[in-house]
């Protein structure tokens, strides 16, 4: 019985994210930045012909160049302007690798073209930034949105459906883990490394860079309700390594009839990207993208799952942003990687910070 119920969830999760069929042309994009490591995650992406890179935007010369020469790409879709690229070249969409900082300057330059953005996590580095970018995006009309690596993961999307379904009642507590031994410990890149420990720049140190993993998920899984209020504690444990950003933080939201428990590192042991969902009746551990767990009720033992990965376009941010922009598939209501999610995203990020700093309990409006 319990594995055709599990056969039968899975079965509607698959339908419930509405396969689209393709054959619209390939979306050009243009890259803008190429600081940010993830940048791999798209010009090392197989050649699927849903994306096609038109123009890369980098100041930094010698970093083109390395990048140019890693990919084998053509000289003549590089430039060290947005300005300078738009003489020759119109996207259809950016993809934004640079600092988050930037990822203001960024919309200000495109929206008004009605060129669609994407950002990595998280969407801005303050709340005032975050609302002027929605100002932007809403009134010339784009899409912008977010990319986080856990969106893409099975195991989070069946655990959202499994909620959604009631199957362990009520949500009461949420616990993410997100980070790892630290930027600088895993080898980040140095171009990378220089703005992601610059609290200008980031907005922040872990608090930012991995913070912001567990307010996404949350935020989506309590259907885009804001927290009554956050407190923080937020600590430099490596100061000889990060002297100018935490490190290590600790984030509390406060539900009227749950709680979130965001635990962002630089210090893990191990890196991991983990949630557990506790409810009225049971609990959903995501241990990563492929292994999930579950207890329906006290009486039941233990559930363990092997999942594989998603769906095109489900399984990629490009595909995905490519599927959303030629209107194969639509944005969800607070979804992860939609804007009303990440303004709230945002807003605690910047509670959190200012709960560290002040020691006190902020609450939101």
């Amino acid at each position: 019985m319990k594995i055709k119920s599990f056969l039968i969830l899975i079965i509607s999760f698959i339908s419930f994210l509405q396969i689209p069929t393709y054959g619209s042309k390939p979306l050009k994009i243009a890259i803008i930045g190429l600081s940010h490591s993830h940048v791999h995650g798209l010009l090392g992406r197989a050649n699927i012909g849903d994306v096609e890179i038109i123009a890369i935007v980098e100041k930094d010369i010698e970093l083109s160049k390395r990048m140019a020469k890693d990919y084998n790409l053509p000289n003549e879709i590089f430039f060290t302007s947005s300005e300078e690229m738009l003489k020759s070249k119109m996207p259809d969409a950016v993809a934004a690798f640079g600092s988050i900082y930037d990822h203001l300057n960024v919309v200000k330059t495109f929206a008004p073209l009605g060129i669609h953005v994407m950002v990595e996590k998280p969407l801005a580095v303050s709340l005032e930034h975050a609302k002027e970018m929605k100002k932007l995006a809403d009134k010339n009309n784009i899409h912008l949105i977010t990319n986080y690596e856990t969106t893409w993961y099975p195991t989070n999307q069946l655990a959202y459906k499994m909620v959604d379904s009631a199957k362990i009642g009520e949500l009461r507590k949420l616990v993410v883990h997100d980070g790892h031994q630290g930027p600088k410990e895993i080898g980040v890149n140095k171009e990378f490394l220089d703005w992601l420990t610059d609290p200008v720049l980031n907005g922040g140190g872990a608090v930012t860079d991995f913070g912001c993993y567990g307010a996404d998920l949350v935020t989506w899984l309590m259907k885009g309700v804001k927290p009554i209020s956050v407190t923080a504690v937020t600590q430099t444990i490596k100061p000889e390594i990060y002297s100018k950003v935490d490190d290590e933080a600790t984030i509390i939201l406060k539900y009227s009839n749950a709680q979130a428990i965001i635990q962002a590192s630089w210090n893990w042991p191990i890196s991991r990207k983990d949630i557990e969902i506790y409810g009225q009746s049971g609990y959903i551990i995501c241990d990563n993208k492929f292994d999930l767990r579950y207890r329906l009720n006290e009486r039941e033992t233990e559930n363990r799952k092997k999942l594989t990965e998603l769906p095109k376009p489900y399984n990629d941010p490009f595909s995905f942003f490519a599927a959303m922009i030629n209107g194969e598939i639509k944005l969800q209501p607070y979804d992860l990687s939609s804007l009303e999610t990440n303004i709230i995203v945002v807003e605690i990020l910047d509670a959190a910070k200012l709960s560290s700093k002040t020691g006190k309990v902020v609450y939101l409006k």
